[in-house]
């Protein structure tokens, strides 16, 4: 026993001994919930595949923690600084259990937005109990830091700083000095494989640090008045803004964003009783199709969206980044539907879900949308088993923004219903398509909802195509997935190049010729407007005129998408020219025709009312009922001087934020 206490005194009653034992098993325990497919020795697999990765996350890990030797209550500090680490390891692994991509700093942007579906993917339960736990955890260090133990030594702070400094600054070391010898990367072409490659806690901290597009080399005005003249953008060397009617012998342009929506015959593990998707695959054969590589997998609705609507690739930000949470929050940019508008086409914007979920509601406005039609403007919508809205309600809203204008429209519109999280018990009582062969019984019942949202989804794109063959003006309907569903699956699995394939078709009534090829996504939107003969905006003439295949063809186009978002708008010859459109919200006017009191109570009769109206009072919403669209009730009394001021608001339920409110 002697020999054995000397031997622990000698090599590990260290501080700094323990701080690196701790620092590593914090790492394995991160590691390990990092690989759900090996849930018990997936960290221990990481250490032996990659030691010299799995070493260096020690390190980082070891840079953080190491801080709390400079504390009297060093245990508290330690176990502080370990909780965000241990917070991190579990959060991600919980998040790798809904979807396909790892735990970023970005998603904190969106955890507000999380918060609010939080019912779609846990139960009650599971929610409570997850509070509880939080609350647990608080208290538990509001008493450590009350009664736990404190250095009871004088401390040598310039000896423990110099320590501390010295770990930070070989975490540094070796940071430069493996991303130069090419064992780390600071690009992530696939966040969940850089997670698996490079380890949690570094690329954690790169989603945190490598944000929005970088300087690229080379920046400046001549740099950027070259690109805009040789791919023959404007033969001055900047972008001239000129309105104009255009429109005359075009088409409607319609984008059909469809969640989570890819063919289930290409999942290799299970088999189902019936083609779940007959009329898109009967689309694709006719009109032209093929396969679109979209920038994410599994989530990231908003980036296939940014893609789309810019012409720019969310490669050029930092890992995990979504524009939409970060600068399009706050700068009015160029955008299809500004160029479109530029044309004479109006531009309108359709979701059957929260509107200011992924700030759309803000986004919109400043990339040019005249309308955007949210889930708190429509009536009567259907939902799936698990809370989301059915796409079905699209139909009418696409015809109702087309009716809503003379002349040609552009409409992009972001479906909902094939949203999971898909449930592991069986939700739907007769389902129309059954899976026959799966893995066990959890993935027969995930994919069996799947698929039926799919064959639901798939009659809702024939329900409007048909309506846009009644309403009878020219269009062109593109319809895609935005990215694969959330389910377990390897690419070993998926008869496709990779995980971010999905299937497009572009339908129209026009007689465009089928031409089926394999595309990206943020060059696709060019190429439909080529197709057209439409030859507008500073990122889509650019693709319509470059060879794809050049050298400089990405890099070229990143000085111009840092020029526009970050840069000095050489673009536009020094200065932004765009301002927030006004957007509305909705395309129908929601008004209030007159207030009426019966027996002391207030009713208020108008128009185009829905489940989301609430009858406001200096901002403040007023408990309401809704009694159809053309009639509310109030639940409050009020004044009679009060009654004449009461309007009608939009409400998010989710955060009972107005969206906005009658004149």
């Amino acid at each position: 026993m002697h020999k054995v206490r000397d031997f622990y005194d000698k090599y590990f009653n260290n501080t700094i001994i323990n701080y690196i034992l701790w620092a590593f098993f914090l790492n394995l325990f991160i590691e390990t919930w990092a690989r759900q497919k090996m849930p018990v020795y997936g960290g221990l697999y990481f250490m032996i595949k990659e030691p010299v990765i799995f070493f260096y996350n020690v390190l980082v890990i070891l840079a953080t923690i190491s801080i709390g030797v400079l504390f009297k209550r060093r245990f508290f500090a330690t176990l502080l600084i370990s909780s965000v680490w241990i917070t991190i390891g579990v959060v991600n692994g919980i998040i790798l259990m809904q979807r396909m991509t790892p735990f970023t700093m970005k998603d904190m942007d969106s955890f507000g937005d999380g918060l609010t579906i939080m019912t779609n993917y846990m139960s009650f339960k599971q929610i409570v109990m997850l509070f509880v736990g939080i609350a647990v955890v608080v208290a538990f260090f509001i008493l450590l830091f009350i009664k736990g133990p404190k250095v009871k030594d004088k401390i040598s702070i310039k000896k423990n700083i110099a320590v501390v400094i010295l770990i930070i600054a070989a975490a540094f070391g070796s940071t430069y000095g493996l991303v130069k010898i090419n064992v780390l990367n600071t690009f992530f072409g696939n966040l969940a494989y850089a997670y698996e490659d490079y380890g949690v806690p570094y690329c954690f901290i790169n989603t945190w640090l490598n944000q929005g597009i970088h300087k690229p080399n080379g920046y400046s005005k001549s740099k950027i008045n070259d690109i805009i003249k040789k791919s023959n953008i404007d033969e001055s060397g900047k972008v001239t803004l000129v309105k104009g009617d255009g429109t005359k012998n075009k088409p409607n342009i319609l984008f059909l964003q469809l969640e989570s929506f890819v063919d289930p015959t290409l999942f290799k593990d299970i088999e189902v009783s019936k083609d779940p998707m007959p009329y898109y695959r009967s689309l694709m054969k006719k009109y032209s199709s093929g396969s679109l590589t979209v920038p994410a997998c599994g989530a990231g609705t908003a980036n296939t969206e940014f893609e789309m609507m810019t012409g720019l690739s969310v490669k050029f930000f930092g890992p995990g980044e979504y524009p939409f949470k970060s600068i399009l929050k706050e700068k009015t940019a160029e955008s299809i539907a500004r160029d479109l508008k530029t044309v004479g086409y109006s531009a309108h914007a359709i979701h059957n879900h929260r509107g200011v979920f992924y700030s759309r509601n803000e986004v919109f406005d400043n990339i040019g949308y005249d309308t955007f039609t949210s889930l708190e403007y429509m009536s009567d919508v259907e939902k799936t088993p698990k809370n989301w809205a059915k796409d079905n309600i699209l139909s009418s809203q696409i015809i109702g923004a087309l009716k809503a204008t003379k002349g040609r429209d552009y409409i992009y519109t972001i479906s909902v219903q094939g949203h999971g999280k898909y449930p592991s018990e069986s939700l739907i009582a007769k389902p129309e398509i059954k899976v026959t062969k799966a893995d066990n019984e959890e993935a027969k019942n995930k994919y069996e909802y799947y698929v039926n949202q799919v064959y639901e989804m798939d009659l809702f794109v024939k329900d409007l195509i048909n309506q846009l063959n009644k309403f009878g003006e020219p269009t062109v309907l593109v319809m895609y997935g935005d990215h694969i569903p959330a389910l377990e699956m390897a690419e070993s699995s998926y008869k496709a190049k990779d995980l971010y394939q999905t299937q497009y078709v572009v339908w129209d009534n026009i007689g465009l010729k089928k031409q089926d090829k394999d595309i990206k996504t943020y060059e696709f939107t060019a190429e439909i407007l080529d197709r057209l003969n439409l030859h507008v905006g500073t990122t889509f003439k650019y693709h319509q005129n470059v060879n794809h295949n050049s050298e400089n063809y990405l890099s070229d186009l990143k000085l111009l998408g840092y020029d526009m978002l970050y840069g000095k708008d050489y673009i536009y010859g020094g200065s932004n020219p765009f301002k927030k459109s006004g957007m509305k919200m909705g395309v129908k006017k929601i008004k209030i025709d007159k207030v009426v009191n019966v027996a002391g109570k207030y009713y208020i009769k108008g128009q185009n009312f829905t489940e989301y109206s609430k009858v406001t009072l200096d901002g403040k919403a007023l408990r309401t009922v809704y009694l159809g669209p053309n009639l509310l009730g109030l639940l409050v009394d009020v004044e009679l001087n009060d009654a004449a001021r009461m309007k009608v608001s939009q409400i998010d339920r989710s955060s009972n934020t107005i969206i906005s409110t009658t004149e």
